[in-house]
């Protein structure tokens, strides 16, 4: 897990992600990626962190590890959500970005106490505002449609006015697009990869939770 997380928990503590992150992509594809890829790096690796952030030992050495990874992870939302900070990120002006908005709101509603109740209450409204900010993307018709829920679920959470039509959409989506045997359709038509357990069974669960 550290392995994993320090170089980028690290870089976020510092306001410094966009400046020591590498951009990663295909020849031709450098700046729509760089547009996405420091969101997507925060918002999946906190979802994949925050149930232990919210429920880890909060003792001996494991204890310490769990209470600097909160405090960084709560100082990467304040800068990533800060428009005048250097670590800004991307919300709402690509449609990748309602994709790693979404995990960013997972993350949230499994750590409640960590990511959002402890946050100060400025970077409280900067969150509210980055997450408004995707309701301009138009999801495609498959488990994209997750991700706008997803959003507004957060938006709940935080005790903002939500979306429940597009929650209520997505949730009947995937009813209909139930196959068998805990697989859903990536969309109307059967579609076998990892979205089932990355992204599908997951969000549905926190959507209904």
């Amino acid at each position: 897990m550290q392995k994993i997380a320090d170089p980028v928990m690290k870089a976020l503590g510092q306001r410094q992600l966009k400046a020591w992150m590498p951009v990663e992509a295909r020849p031709g594809q450098e700046q729509s990626r760089r547009e996405c890829t420091y969101l997507e790096a925060m918002g999946r690796l906190l979802a994949g962190l925050a149930p232990w952030l919210e429920s880890g030992s909060s003792t001996g050495k494991e204890g310490s590890l769990r209470q600097q990874y909160c405090e960084l992870a709560r100082a990467g939302i304040a800068s990533g959500t800060y428009p005048a900070s250097p670590d800004y990120m991307n919300f709402g002006t690509t449609a990748q970005s309602v994709v790693d908005t979404a995990f960013l709101a997972l993350a949230i509603c499994r750590a409640p106490t960590e990511l959002w109740t402890k946050l100060n209450k400025p970077a409280q409204r900067n969150l509210i505002a980055a997450l408004k900010a995707t309701r301009t993307i138009l999801p495609g018709a498959n488990n994209w449609l997750l991700f706008s829920a997803m959003v507004e679920v957060g938006l709940n959470l935080m005790g903002e006015p939500w979306d429940a039509m597009r929650v209520d959409y997505a949730v009947r989506q995937h009813e209909a697009w139930f196959f068998a045997d805990g697989t859903y359709g990536d969309g109307p038509h059967f579609h076998w990869d990892y979205y089932n357990s990355f992204v599908i069974q997951p969000m549905l669960l926190q959507i209904m939770d």
